[in-house]
């Protein structure tokens, strides 16, 4: 009836245990060790499979051994040990480290653009890495794998400025479907450089077409060497911000009322985003979707606060990452799959799905 106040629809009880749980502390951590709780599981299963038997008590006693102060005897032979730890475990962790970093990188570009369809891949930033990696490559010699991370981030740079100056010039503000085809555009034309750059030096192909499909072989430790330093710095500046990305989502100018400074912010989350993504793709090649597919999934399961969802994106982007290359070393056996193609074959209906529900955003 006109003139009539309508009275506020009361919370049922399912709503107010949602919330309750939802603002619980104990809750945050219980997603946190729950996180935790899949990589270990997601380690456990990788380094147990190959072919190569490695049973579940021996590979447990083997990691238990190797904690200071912890001595276990854990029964395996000098063969099974050095599989273990100079063939699988490097490669473990390297799956760890870039699918952490490819999804925290992921989830920080999409909380600094505001945009549901933003990932390192999309943006041009593992283009532009791919090209800087690319020029490391063909120098061989000349620079040494040590110099390869810096032209990758200095083509990662490149590419996400290059993204962001194209689409906020053509479409204003940019829109979700202007940042991403201005993208797919600073991305073709990266691509089309590194094609040339290939063509010039076919001496190097093999190397860098292995790479361009995504690999995580590695020759021992030396990969996670290269990458680890610039993997801590960039997840370290990136959760050191997870509040300050919590208060900018309400809009610039209501965090700035807040004391925050959104252009410095965004600044620094896309400089040190960049970084980690470079550092990444400089050691695994092009490995797309992780950085959107992750963050999708863990913001629809847990909530899109960023103080939770950043370490959270970064634990289950390593799980998805490290059973993956599982998928990609079994699937064909004796053949091994490239673990960019079992990642798009993931990835891209995911990317479709979430096209579809942020149509209207565009």
């Amino acid at each position: 009836m006109a003139g009539e106040m309508v009275a506020a629809r009361p919370e049922t009880r399912r709503a107010r245990a949602i919330r309750w749980y939802a603002t619980r502390p104990s809750a945050r951590l219980l997603k946190l060790v729950l996180g935790l709780a899949v990589v270990v599981v997601a380690v456990l299963v990788s380094s147990l499979v190959g072919p190569a038997g490695l049973h579940v008590r021996g590979v447990l006693l083997e990691l238990v051994d190797a904690l200071p102060l912890v001595r276990a005897d854990s029964g395996l032979s000098e063969m099974q040990q050095a599989i273990l730890w100079e063939i699988r475990l490097p490669r473990v962790v390297l799956a760890v480290l870039v699918g952490a970093t490819l999804a925290l990188a992921g989830t920080a570009y999409q909380g600094v653009f505001r945009n549901p369809l933003a990932d390192p891949y999309l943006l041009g930033v593992s283009s532009g890495a791919g090209l800087g990696a690319t020029l490391g490559i063909v120098a061989g010699g000349a620079i040494g794998p040590v110099g390869v991370p810096p032209l990758a981030f200095a083509g990662g740079v490149l590419g996400v400025a290059a993204t962001y100056l194209l689409g906020t010039s053509v479409g204003g503000r940019g829109g979700t479907v202007v940042i991403v085809l201005a993208g797919v555009a600073v991305s073709a034309f990266f691509n089309a450089v590194q094609n040339f750059i290939q063509q010039r030096y076919d001496d190097s192909l093999m190397a860098v077409y292995s790479w361009m499909l995504g690999r995580l072989s590695t020759d021992g430790w030396a990969e996670v060497v290269v990458a680890l330093p610039y993997v801590v710095v960039s997840c370290a500046v990136i959760l050191v911000h997870r509040r300050t990305l919590d208060v900018m989502a309400v809009g610039d100018v209501e965090a700035a009322s807040l004391g925050v400074n959104p252009g410095r912010v965004r600044l620094v989350l896309i400089l040190a985003a960049t970084l980690g993504t470079a550092a990444a793709v400089s050691v695994s090649g092009l490995i797309g979707f992780v950085g959107i597919v992750v963050p999708h999934a863990v913001r629809l399961l847990f909530g899109a606060a960023h103080h939770t969802l950043l370490p959270l994106a970064m634990m289950y982007g390593a799980a998805f990452l490290v059973l993956a290359d599982v998928v990609a070393r079994s699937a064909l056996q004796p053949a091994e799959v490239p673990i960019g193609v079992v990642t798009a074959v993931v990835g891209a209906p995911f990317f479709l799905v979430v096209l579809r529900r942020h149509r209207g955003a565009a």
